[in-house]
């Protein structure tokens, strides 16, 4: 029985907060005191920020922040960063407030899109918002949930553009993941959007705890004694996890070789995938996250696990499995769950084994997530994908690896990836404790896991860049100059802002420093800086002439590689690729041309001038035949046999370039010498000395130079890049200047609804006609070419153009490339970078399916997955519906809409 104090306080919740006690009552636990915190802000009707671990429950702040506008009438918008999230959250608010009161709107989907409460992707509310949408009216609240989603380098913008450009009057709800910089962001979205209440928890509801997994079985990663929930900066490791690694160390030979009785035998390997879900299993872990970070290894996990026998299922669960599958998969067409595999992937399923990535369609992903919800899955192996947002907690959560592919190269898992990935561990009301296992694999450092796991920093930083698209519907919105004052309030700018308070005082100790320097560095023999000076130009100059000479034999290189021809033989100087190889596919560009070749081994790879240190020769040629398919192993170690048959008859390579007469040096260099020969100081008995204190000074002095070079770049940076991009846009003809401001033309209007990375090239290929000739199917080819992300293996793939080369869309592909150069030239002139380059990979099978063929038929031949299949399609078709309401001709406007319904069907439809 309550106190009377405690029903005094109730009441006064009730009357302060009556729709608060109401929404807590409707929930079948207690509020914990971070949500009610953060949800008695959102009744006050203030802006929210709220920080905590994945898990934690902050979602249930933004449903709050719905009942609440909902109960006042007002309308609200629940925002995620991916449709899955958004079709998921679209199904539970159905749930509570009934179909006719939610709508959903992502990039393909409008369903009831008038209606209360609306979920919808972010980039959708910045669509609305330049559109000055009338959808906005009435609008009391927006959820921005897994707000972290800023730092993303490509749509981080749009967090951002969101934040800044709503009404006043309407409030921001922002759901994060753990920050290490939480308060910074807070203080940020007070001063851009008002008074905004920050919340942040560390408190996980589930506690964690972290163990390894190695062959002798599973262990806890820390002490005895140490408290994983707390365990310090370095934290105690494990003795007898370390002692079992440090005897499986000593036993190694060179290179990892277990030495035995003196031989070297096989390297220790990790478990094998079976044995790790058969112990997972064993100890009550079960079900269980398994993150692999790459596709092939997560359906090589299934497809291992699967193979040996093991099943983790009851005869019941299966019949419910496969209930749920046929009822899901039902409007697909037979054919194309054909090419999907189906009966592999089922089989897979009912035996409680499943894979979640990118490359899967977003059917089969569903229905992976909602058999892992209902307990029917036991295992998932997934890439990291899954860590972002979808609502799939497990009771454990594997790492086979701490290192991961980030497109450009391997690199270690940060402490940020490490708690976002073992967030998933614990399901709230289900688990008492939560599980995060890092299974052995080669190179694992039990310490360095240990201090990984005890770091839980997260730091958000901005990717705020302006776009083309973004300046061109800021000058028509609020003018260039408000513009300006706009950009300068994105959290990119605040960041900047402040670290030029610490640049400044650095500078100043540099300065300092210099000072003291100049004192130790005083001669007697005359003004030694002087000298100094002298012999720091010289060198300048000895190195730029070197470079010179360097940048002459790049120069040369590229001409060689871009004049090969099919069939030349090359010897390659020295480097990991030395030996003799046969072009394939020449490169005519003379910008980094990269033909690909194949060695006398049958090897395959691209020609580089940055690999080709040692240069290269034309040395003979061999007969390369007309039908060769440089993609075919057995084709390649033929061709490699034909070209070490022939090797006795190529010439030896030139020495051109090596033999060369030494460069002259030029009369500047000369003058120096003499000058500095001359100087009193040179024959300083101390010179040396007094050099070394005059070489810290120059190197202070750059540091110096290049901390107040940071300064400057920081202010006022992203307003430079608006003032930038609007000189592009001018220079095109999609703005002009009206006396001293900016004014958006006609086809800056068509601008304003471009939204692309590429968006300035699309509306130039729009512009120019580039593709006014193109049927339906042909026009949805050449807007893949800016839409895909070109991978590293379509470099060793010639692409297929339907028609041709020559036919129409090969003319049009090849005038997107020139229309592309363009802008991409004055892009670099105008210090903005290079865009990215047109991407031919799936031109081929984008039109095969705009002309209506199966996907069996149009993925033929290629690596291309099916769930990227489907996610490209989305996308171009995403494209299409810009192009078809900006194009400036009716005829391509119908051909655009007829490309969308040709390609909206079957798996690409769902």
């Amino acid at each position: 029985m309550s106190t009377p104090a405690e029903r005094y306080a109730a009441s006064r919740r009730r009357n302060r907060h009556g729709d608060l006690v109401e929404f807590e009552e409707s929930l079948s636990f207690p509020l914990d005191p971070f949500q009610r915190e953060a949800c008695e802000a959102v009744a006050e009707g203030r802006s929210v920020l709220v920080a905590a671990p994945t898990g934690a429950g902050k979602t249930l702040v933004g449903e709050y922040a719905i009942r609440h506008a909902y109960n006042h009438n007002l309308k609200a918008f629940y925002t995620t960063p991916i449709k899955a999230l958004s079709n998921q959250k679209y199904q539970d608010l159905r749930a509570v407030y009934g179909d006719s009161a939610v709508g959903l709107l992502t990039g393909d989907t409008s369903v009831n899109p008038d209606a209360d409460i609306v979920v919808m992707t972010t980039e959708v509310v910045r669509n609305m918002i330049y559109a000055g949408s009338s959808t906005l009216d009435r609008l009391g609240v927006v959820v921005l949930d897994e707000v972290h989603y800023l730092a993303d380098r490509f749509r981080g913008s749009v967090w951002e553009e969101v934040i800044i450009h709503l009404d006043q009057m309407t409030s921001v709800i922002a759901l994060s993941a753990t920050v290490s910089n939480a308060e910074e962001f807070g203080a940020w979205l007070s001063e851009v959007r008002g008074d905004t209440k920050v919340v942040v928890s560390e408190h996980r509801p589930v506690p964690l705890w972290p163990h390894v997994l190695i062959r002798e079985g599973m262990f806890d990663l820390y002490a005895p004694g140490v408290n994983a929930q707390e365990p310090g900066p370095n934290p105690r490791i494990n003795p007898e996890v370390e002692a079992i690694l440090r005897r499986h160390a000593q036993s190694e030979g060179p290179r990892g070789k277990h030495v035995v009785g003196g031989r070297r035998g096989r390297a220790r390997r990790s478990p094998p995938r079976f044995a790790v879900v058969d112990q997972l299993d064993r100890q009550g872990l079960l079900p269980a996250i398994v993150f692999v970070f790459s596709r092939a290894g997560c359906e090589d996990a299934v497809d291992q696990v699967r193979a040996s026998g093991l099943t983790l299922t009851t005869d019941d669960e299966r019949r419910e499995i496969a209930a749920l599958i046929e009822e899901r998969v039902g409007g697909v067409p037979s054919e194309d769950l054909g090419a999907l595999g189906f009966l592999h992937w089922r089989d897979h399923l009912e035996a409680g084994i499943a894979a979640h990535h990118a490359g899967m369609i977003p059917l089969f992903k569903e229905i992976v997530e909602e058999l892992f919800r209902r307990g029917l899955i036991k295992v998932v192996y997934a890439t990291e994908t899954l860590a972002l947002g979808i609502n799939m907690p497990a009771r454990s959560v594997v790492l086979e690896k701490l290192v991961k592919w980030d497109g450009q190269g391997h690199k270690d898992l940060t402490a940020g990836e490490y708690t976002q990935l073992t967030g998933r561990a614990g399901r709230r009301g289900i688990d008492v404790e939560g599980h995060a296992v890092v299974v052995e694999h080669p190179g694992l450092d039990v310490r360095q896991l240990g201090s990984l796991a005890s770091r839980r920093t997260y730091p958000l930083m901005s990717s705020f860049q302006p776009s083309y698209n973004m300046a061109v519907n800021l000058v028509h919105t609020v003018g260039a100059e408000r513009a300006r004052e706009v950009l300068e309030m994105s959290f990119a700018q605040f960041q900047a802002d402040q670290s030029v308070v610490g640049k400044a005082r650095r500078a100043q100790e540099l300065e300092r420093t210099l000072e003291g320097y100049g004192e130790a560095v005083e001669c007697d023999r005359g003004d030694f800086m002087e000298y100094a000076r002298l012999r720091h130009d010289l060198n300048r100059l000895q190195k730029g002439q070197s470079k010179a000479v360097q940048r002459k034999k790049r120069e040369a290189t590229a001409e060689t590689l871009a004049g090969l021809s099919r069939g030349d033989v090359v010897r390659i100087g020295g480097g990991r690729r030395a030996g003799v190889a046969v072009v394939v596919v020449p490169d005519d560009r003379l910008e980094q041309p990269r033909p690909v070749v194949i060695t006398d081994e049958g090897r395959q790879f691209r020609l580089a001038i940055n690999e080709l240190h040692h240069g290269l020769d034309v040395v003979g040629a061999v007969k390369v035949p007309r039908r060769f398919d440089h993609r075919d192993a057995r084709q390649r170690r033929e061709l490699g046999q034909v070209v070490a048959q022939a090797k006795g008859t190529f010439e030896a390579p030139s020495r051109r370039g090596q033999s060369a007469a030494p460069h002259t040096p030029d009369a500047e260099i000369t003058r120096l010498r003499q000058r500095m020969q001359g100087h009193p100081c040179h024959a300083c008995p101390e010179r040396e000395d007094h050099a070394r204190w005059a070489e810290r000074y120059f190197r202070t002095m750059r540091d110096k130079d290049r901390v107040v070079g940071e300064i400057q770049r920081a202010t006022g940076s992203i307003a430079r890049v608006f003032d930038r991009r609007c000189d592009v846009l001018a220079s095109l003809g999609y703005l002009v200047r009206d006396t001293a401001e900016w004014e958006v033309t006609p086809e800056g209007e068509m601008m304003r609804r471009l939204y692309s990375e590429n968006d300035l090239v699309i509306a130039e290929c729009l512009r120019t006609g580039a593709w006014n000739e193109l049927q339906a199917p042909a026009l949805a080819a050449a807007a893949s070419t800016l839409i895909y992300n070109a991978r590293r293996e379509d470099e060793l793939r010639t692409p297929r153009i339907p028609g041709g080369q020559h036919g129409a869309l090969g003319r049009a592909l090849q005038e997107t490339v020139r229309v592309w150069s363009r802008v991409s030239d004055l892009q670099e002139e105008h210090r903005l970078g290079e865009l990215p380059a047109p991407a031919w990979g799936i031109v081929g099978p984008i039109h095969g399916w705009a002309q209506g063929k199966s996907l069996d038929t149009v993925l033929a031949g290629s690596d291309i997955a099916p769930g990227d299949m489907v996610r490209w399609c989305k996308q171009v078709i995403d494209a299409l519906d810009q192009i078809a309401d900006v194009a400036p001709t009716e005829t391509l406007r119908t051909r655009a809409r007829s490309a969308i319904t040709a390609m909206r069907r079957g798996v690409v439809a769902y």
